[in-house]
């Protein structure tokens, strides 16, 4: 199911890329995010994404009350805590996304599946 906005003057149907284009540009300028990553699936091993694939690590869906459900498959920076970063992640996302939108995110889960040592 894509979003979908009442405007009064008619409805406005948001496509999930779009969503998920915004999320994964809110999610790389947190603290502690290196990047979005992706299943390769030629040899079973997750990725780091360039800014232009974000959206391969990320998948939305909105349910039949419009509400959003955002999965992040990310890479965090070594030595910063997991925990605050996903916090921070999800703050940011929850506040800007909803901004973006004027819906409501019901759920934003975060998958870390890397670290990387960054300079």
């Amino acid at each position: 199911m894509k979003a979908h906005i009442n405007t009064g003057l008619g409805d406005v149907l948001v496509d999930n890329n779009v969503i998920a284009k915004y999320a994964g540009s809110v999610a790389v300028e947190c603290f502690g995010i290196v990047g979005m990553a992706a299943l390769s699936v030629k040899d079973g091993l997750f990725k780091l994404l360039n800014k232009e694939s974000l959206t391969n690590g990320i998948q939305v869906s909105v349910d039949e009350q419009k509400k959003i459900t955002i999965d992040f498959h990310v890479i965090v920076a070594y030595g910063v805590s997991i925990n605050a970063v996903a916090d921070n992640l999800m703050d940011s996302v929850k506040y800007k996304v909803e901004e973006f939108t004027g819906m409501e995110l019901d759920m934003i889960n975060v998958h870390v599946v890397g670290v990387r040592v960054i300079d």
